[in-house]
């Protein structure tokens, strides 16, 4: 049965531009100009810094990535061309692998459940918050994605380590983790304990099978009571957009490219919950769309996608992208 349901190197980032759109309105209508709202507690997002690690241990990864650059762009000129699957969606099988020390760690089917719906929901557009985006940003947001997620298999182990890095030691058995499941055809997740702050990463397209997936923190996986303001399961929103091969919204610098046309350019990230109309500091001072799941903002504050991240997202899945083996029987 089908599964249909229908930096890295300078030379990468410089080889590879795209122009961002400046999106303003009517100064009337916007919020003052404001600093980058913080919060006592940020989100911890590593996947840029493991990017980087990859890179330098591997000197073929770069170019594997220009090449899916290159092919991503191509797509974005012309979908139809590219055109694979008949009813537009794709159904993507997750395992996840709960690795524990502590019962608290040990997250129930329940929760682990709920970050699956999260998933679809905010892959769908159909999440409750969406009707919140401003009337600035609602002709480039995202509709449907295209991407559903279902429970495939929950494996579990009691590890002996108390906190885990962003080494991929949880990604392997010998590390005291769980290797990956199918990783060609199976997004695989890990729930464990993160050590230094960090809520999740996530592997870019490209890298190794044998580490492929996206790790989240336990109390970050799922709805839960106890993980405010990182327990409505956007970490996990927020780490398979870089597993389907976005960047962050601010592209890793200040002012930064994150190869999407549709987002507007950011002074950095963005913290907490801030004020909708807040301008960044960048040519243009374009409004900054701070619900975007790929900026840095509280649970609460990010639900969206835009336009064109959904058309850089479905490139990994159409004949001759990255993930495409998803897409094939």
């Amino acid at each position: 049965m089908k599964k249909l349901i229908g930096l890295f190197s300078c030379a990468v980032v410089f080889a590879i531009g795209c122009t961002k759109t400046s999106l303003t309105e009517n100064e009337n209508d916007i919020a003052q100009p404001a600093a980058v709202t913080s919060s006592s507690t940020h989100r911890g997002c590593a996947s840029n810094e493991v990017l980087e690690a990859q890179l330098a241990a591997d000197p073929t990864l770069a170019d594997r990535m220009q090449a899916i650059e290159e092919f991503t762009t191509r797509y974005q000129q012309n979908p139809s061309a590219y055109r694979l699957l008949s009813n537009g969606m794709i159904e993507i099988p997750v395992v996840v692998n709960v690795v524990y020390k502590t019962a608290a760690q040990n997250i129930s089917a329940a929760q682990i459940q709920s970050q699956i719906d999260v998933l679809n929901n905010d892959f769908a557009s159909t999440n409750a918050d969406i009707t919140s985006v401003p009337t600035i940003f609602q002709g480039v947001k995202a509709n449907d994605v295209g991407v559903r997620f279902v429970l495939d298999q929950v494996i579990r182990v009691n590890t002996k380590k108390t906190s885990f890095t962003t080494n991929d030691g949880v990604k392997k058995a010998s590390g005291g983790g769980i290797a990956p499941t199918s990783p060609t055809t199976k997004l695989n997740m890990w729930s464990c304990n993160l050590s230094n702050g960090v809520l999740g990463y996530a592997q870019f397209p490209g890298g190794s099978t044998a580490t492929d997936g996206v790790v989240i923190l336990f109390s970050a996986f799922g709805l839960t009571t106890t993980g405010a303001p990182y327990n409505k399961g956007r970490t996990a929103t927020h780490e398979v957009g870089h597993w389907l091969n976005l960047r962050h919204i601010w592209g890793d610098a200040q002012c930064g490219n994150d190869f999407v046309t549709d987002t507007p350019l950011h002074t950095g990230a963005n913290f907490g919950c801030p004020a909708s109309g807040i301008r960044s500091s960048c040519s243009g001072s374009s409004v900054m769309m701070t619900m975007n799941y790929m900026d840095y903002t509280d649970d609460l504050c990010m639900y969206m996608f835009s336009a064109n991240q959904k058309t850089r997202m479905n490139a990994t899945f159409v004949a001759g992208g990255a993930r495409n083996s998803f897409a094939q029987p």
